[in-house]
C-alpha cells in the first residue's frame, strides 16, 4: 500500500486490528503496536498468541507493556485534531462578528440618514414658520387698510403686499427615506448567514478529516484507452481523435476512454483530489484489479467498479446498479475521493463547498484497489478539458 504523503496523518496511529486511533497502545516482543483490548481478544479466542501482522508465534503469552511514546503522540496527535477543529469554530464566530460590524454599519448609516432627514425638516418648518409670521403681519395691515377711507393712503400701500420674498412652497417636496422593514432585513440575513455556516460547520470538519488520508496518486500509462493524452508528470489526462500505436498489454482498456491509477491500496484508508472543471463528462471512483479491461464494460460494483458520473453538463449519478440520480447544490469543480477498505466505504464530496455526493457502503472488498479515472470522449472539442489529480489542500 501507498504511504500518506502528511507526516503526522491519522493513518500511522490506527491500530491495525479495529483500524481505530490507538487506545492504550501496547507493544508485541517482534516491535508491533496493537490497541491492549484488541490484542487481548485476538489472543484469547486463538489457540496460540501470535503477531497479526508479522504472524510470528510466541510459545508463552507476552506479557504487553503499555508504548509510552505512541501513546503520547496519539494524545498530542488528537490535541492537533481538536485545535483545528477549534480555528473552524473560530472562524465562524469570526463571521458572526463580520456580521454583526455590518449590521452596526447599517444601523450606523440609517441613523445618520434619518439625522440629516431631521435637520432638513426642522429648517423647513422654522423658514414656513418665519413665512407665516409675514404673512399673518400682511393680513393684519390688510384688514387695517381696508377699512381707511383715505384713497391716497390704499394704493400707496397696496403694492406692498402680500410681502416680498416669499418662498414657493409648491416646488417643495419632502420625502423622509423610509427604513420600514430594514431591521428586519437584516436580522433576517444575519440569521441566514449563521445557519449556512453551521450547516456547513460539520460537512467541513468531515472533509478535513478525510483529506488527513491524502495519497500522491499517479496515473498508470500501461492502463491507458489508446486515444487518451497523458501528461508528463501523469497527474492530467484527456481524450483525443487521434488512437496511439500502443502495445496491447493485458492491463489496457481497449474500448473505453479509461485510465487507472498507478497506485494500489489493500487496506487502511485514502483520499485523492480530482479537478473535474470545465468538463460535460466524466467518470470517477476506484476500481479492483481483476475489472474486464476488454471488450464491452458495465460499470458496476458488482463488477468491480464503485463509481460516480456527470454527463450531458448536468446529469450526475452514482452507479450503484441500478445508478441512483444526483442532486449537487453546485456543479462541482473538484471532486475528494475516499476510500475506508476495512470498513467498505466509498465516498465523493464537492471539494468546494465540502458537500458529501454519494457514499457506497458495506462494501467487500477482497483485491487490490486502483483509482479509476474517465475523462470520456473528446465531443468534437466540447469536452477536451482534462481531469487533473491536484495536490491536497489542507487548511
Amino acid at each position: 500500500m501507498a504511504s500518506s504523503t502528511p507526516s503526522r496523518s491519522e493513518e500511522q496511529f490506527l491500530c491495525s486490528i479495529c483500524l481505530e486511533v490507538f487506545s492504550e497502545p501496547v507493544s508485541t516482543p517482534c516491535g508491533h503496536n496493537f490497541c491492549k483490548r484488541c490484542i487481548s481478544q485476538t489472543w484469547d479466542s486463538s489457540e496460540s498468541c501470535f503477531c497479526p501482522l508479522c504472524k510470528e508465534v510466541f510459545s508463552i503469552r507476552p506479557q504487553l507493556k503499555k508504548n509510552t511514546f505512541i501513546s503520547e503522540m496519539v494524545s498530542q496527535w488528537k490535541l492537533e485534531e481538536e485545535h483545528r477543529e477549534t480555528q473552524q469554530m473560530v472562524k465562524v464566530f469570526s463571521d458572526m462578528e463580520s456580521v454583526q460590524r455590518c449590521l452596526d454599519h447599517h444601523t450606523k448609516v440609517m441613523e445618520q440618514s434619518l439625522s440629516k432627514h431631521k435637520e432638513r425638516a426642522q429648517a423647513l418648518i422654522q423658514q414656513l414658520q418665519q413665512e407665516m409670521c409675514e404673512l399673518e403681519k400682511s393680513s393684519t395691515e390688510a384688514q387695517q387698510l381696508s377699512l381707511s377711507t383715505d384713497p391716497l393712503h390704499f394704493l400707496q400701500r397696496c403694492p406692498a403686499l402680500p410681502p416680498a420674498g416669499l418662498k414657493d412652497w409648491s416646488s417643495v417636496s419632502f420625502e423622509p427615506q423610509t427604513y420600514e422593514g430594514s431591521a428586519a432585513r437584516a436580522l433576517s440575513e444575519l440569521e441566514a448567514k449563521l445557519e449556512e455556516e453551521f450547516k456547513q460547520l460539520p460537512s467541513t470538519l468531515e472533509l478535513r478529516r478525510v483529506q488527513q488520508f491524502a495519497v500522491d496518486v499517479t496515473l498508470d500509462p500501461d492502463t491507458a484507452y489508446p486515444y487518451l493524452v497523458l501528461s508528463k508528470d501523469l497527474k492530467q489526462v484527456h481524450d483525443t481523435d487521434v488512437e496511439k500505436k500502443l502495445p496491447d498489454s493485458p492491463q489496457r482498456f481497449t474500448h473505453y476512454a479509461i485510465v487507472l491509477g498507478k497506485q494500489s491500496f489493500s487496506s487502511g484508508r485514502f483520499y485523492f483530489d480530482v479537478q473535474v472543471k470545465g468538463k460535460t463528462d466524466w467518470t470517477l471512483g476506484v476500481a479492483r484489479e481483476s475489472v474486464n479491461r476488454k471488450g464491452q464494460i458495465t460499470v458496476s460494483p458488482k463488477n468491480g467498479f464503485w463509481t460516480i458520473w456527470l454527463r450531458d453538463g448536468d446529469k450526475y449519478r452514482a452507479l450503484a446498479g441500478p445508478s441512483v440520480p444526483l442532486s449537487p447544490q453546485r456543479p462541482p469543480q473538484k471532486v475528494g475521493v475516499f476510500v475506508d477498505y476495512g470498513a467498505g466505504l466509498v465516498s465523493f464530496y464537492d471539494v468546494d463547498s465540502a458537500d458529501l455526493l454519494y457514499s457506497f457502503t458495506n462494501c467487500s472488498f477482497r483485491e487490490k484497489l486502483f483509482p479509476y479515472f474517465s475523462p470520456c470522449l473528446n465531443d468534437e472539442g466540447r469536452n477536451s478539458a482534462p481531469l487533473i489529480i491536484s495536490a491536497v489542500e489542507t487548511k
